[in-house]
């Protein structure tokens, strides 16, 4: 795991900020596995750190659902079944496709009208080029964090805080699920959508209906992903939640 700065460089919420980000990424990159176990004390021996901010890291990771609380060995990363992705998926359709369409029904836009989001757009682009360059070239680990930025800042311009913050969580926990099985393909490249930058410029020319059309193309391309649980080796040993 990535190395932090000694205790006493930091605060202890930013120490707990730190072991959480750590963690958060080693998660998301697939190296804790699912149904892997460790305890607060094994972390913070790892980092060389006291209990309580590992503790306090752990329980903001379970609370934001890449990890949950295994009450006799501490914490482990979900396991999760084909039907978990499918509810993901469908979940977040329902919201994105109807964020976008209420985009498209509506007739007050124009780019005097919205000169912030069309300049706030150009800054989120750069965001999308890095994920879809890291898309194409099937560096899942890459893409992951730069995707994730990605849908972050363009929540934000449509206004509404809780549900940009509903839309990162559920999105962090689609990668979570999906992620373990997409580093069991030999070959990346061509597989994962790298439609950001598309999306951004159909947005930032006004072509809500344009940008509909790829949001419903995405979601669309993200049940491709339900394959990969079809496979023996990919089963779970566990019981679906």
């Amino acid at each position: 795991m990535p190395g932090l700065r000694g205790p006493g460089a930091v605060t202890r919420s930013t120490l707990r900020q730190q072991i959480a980000d750590a963690l958060r990424d080693e998660v998301l990159a697939g190296r804790l596995k699912p149904m892997q176990a460790f305890t607060v004390k094994e972390i913070a021996e790892q980092y060389g750190v006291s209990a309580t901010p590992v503790r306090e890291a752990l329980v903001d990771l379970a609370a934001q659902g890449l990890l949950e609380a295994d009450h006799h060995r501490g914490f482990r990363v979900p396991l999760y079944s084909a039907e978990d992705l499918r509810n993901m998926l469908d979940a977040r359709r329902l919201v994105t496709e109807g964020i976008f369409r209420s985009m498209a029904e509506r007739t007050d836009l124009d780019a005097s009208a919205v000169p912030h989001m069309v300049a706030a757009l150009a800054v989120v682009r750069r965001r999308g080029e890095e994920a879809q360059r890291a898309a194409m070239a099937g560096d899942l680990t890459v893409l992951v964090g730069y995707d994730l930025r990605f849908w972050r800042e363009l929540s934000t311009l449509f206004g509404n805080p809780y549900l940009g913050d509903f839309l990162h969580r559920l999105r962090s926990q689609t990668w979570v699920c999906v992620v373990q099985q997409l580093r069991r393909a030999p070959d990346l490249r061509g597989r994962l959508w790298s439609g950001h930058a598309d999306l951004i410029d159909a947005m930032a020319r006004l072509d809500t209906q344009g940008a509909y059309e790829i949001i419903k193309s995405y979601n669309s391309h993200a049940l491709k992903d339900l394959a990969l649980f079809d496979t023996p080796e990919s089963e779970p040993d566990a019981p679906a939640r």
